[in-house]
C-alpha cells in the first residue's frame, strides 16, 4: 500500500487536479493525505473545497485524508472569535472573501471587522464550514506522520499542541529531526535549510523532516509525493508536468524498507 501526500494546496484548483490525474494510485488500496491550507491565495478556492470534498465522499472510508492548515485555522478563529489576523493582506484572505462572498476584502471592511465576519459566515456554504471544523491536525499510518507545520521534539502529534502542529517553524525540528518520518508543508521549502533541498528536486529531506510544501508562485509547482516509493509528482501553473524516483538522499527507514522488500523478493 502507497500513501500519496499533497502539499499547501491554496486554492489551485487546476493544478490539483491535474497533479491528481497523474497519480498511479489505487483509490480502494492507496492513501492520499493532503496537509492543508486548501484556502486563501489562489484563484478557485471554493472549487478547490467543493472538489475535496468530493473526493472524500466518493472514496472509501479512511481512503483520503485532509489535514487542518493553519489558514483554516485562522478563518475558524475569524469567525468564532473576531480573531483578526486572517484578515492581514499577506494571508491571502482577500482572495477567499471574494471569491465566496462575490464582494472585495477593503480597507474599510479591514477596520469593520465585525461586518467582513457576517458576510464571510453569510456566504460560506455551511458544509465548507462544517468541513473545516472537521479537519484532523495530524494522521499517522505505517510510513510516517503527517502534519501541516512540524512536531515538537521527538514528542508524538498527539501529545504535541496544536498550535505546534498548525504553526512552527522550528530549526531544530528541520536539520535534526530523527524520529519516525514526518511529512510537513506549511513553511515553504525555499525557505528551509539549504543542505535539506540540494538534490531532492524542490523537496526538503533532512534525516526524518520531510518538507514538501515547494511554495506559491507563478513558477512553483504544486507537489505530491509517494511513499515509501519516494516518486514524486508535480505540476506547474502553466500546465507543464515533473516526474521523479528519488534514489539518494532517502531516509534511513525507507531506505530499510527498500532493502527488506529487495530480500523478500529473492
Amino acid at each position: 500500500m502507497s500513501t500519496f501526500v499533497v502539499g499547501d494546496v491554496h486554492g489551485r484548483r487546476a493544478q490539483l487536479r491535474h497533479l491528481l490525474s497523474l497519480l498511479p494510485r489505487d483509490a480502494g488500496r492507496d492513501a492520499l493525505v493532503l496537509l492543508g491550507d486548501l484556502i486563501d491565495r489562489g484563484e478557485d478556492i471554493p472549487g478547490t473545497v467543493a472538489d475535496v470534498l468530493k473526493l472524500l465522499n466518493d472514496s472509501p472510508a479512511g481512503g483520503v485524508v485532509v489535514l487542518r492548515g493553519n489558514h483554516e485555522q485562522m478563518l475558524l478563529d475569524f469567525l468564532d472569535e473576531g480573531a483578526w489576523l486572517w484578515l492581514h493582506p499577506a494571508v491571502g484572505s482577500a482572495e477567499t472573501f471574494g471569491q465566496y462572498t462575490g464582494g472585495p476584502l477593503t480597507e474599510e471592511l479591514r477596520s469593520w471587522w465585525e461586518e467582513a465576519q457576517r458576510r464571510t459566515r453569510d456566504s460560506l456554504p455551511p458544509e465548507h464550514l462544517e468541513f473545516f471544523r472537521s479537519l484532523p491536525l495530524f494522521y499517522e499510518d505505517e510510513h510516517a506522520f503527517y502534519v501541516h507545520a512540524g512536531l515538537d521534539g521527538e514528542k508524538h502529534p498527539c501529545e504535541t499542541d496544536a498550535r505546534h502542529l498548525l504553526w512552527s517553524r522550528n530549526p531544530d525540528f528541520y536539520k535534526h529531526y530523527h524520529g519516525k518520518p514526518c511529512v510537513f508543508g506549511h513553511t515553504p521549502t525555499p525557505l528551509l535549510p539549504l543542505l535539506g533541498r540540494l538534490g531532492r528536486h524542490g523537496i526538503y529531506v533532512s534525516h526524518s523532516a520531510i518538507g514538501i510544501d515547494t511554495g506559491y508562485d507563478h513558477a512553483s509547482p504544486l507537489t505530491c509525493l509517494q511513499l515509501p516509493e519516494f516518486n514524486l509528482y508535480q505540476t506547474f501553473a502553466d500546465g507543464h508536468t515533473a516526474q521523479f524516483h528519488m534514489t539518494n538522499f532517502i531516509p534511513e527507514p525507507f531506505r530499510a524498507f527498500r532493502r527488506d522488500g529487495a530480500k523478500a523478493e529473492q
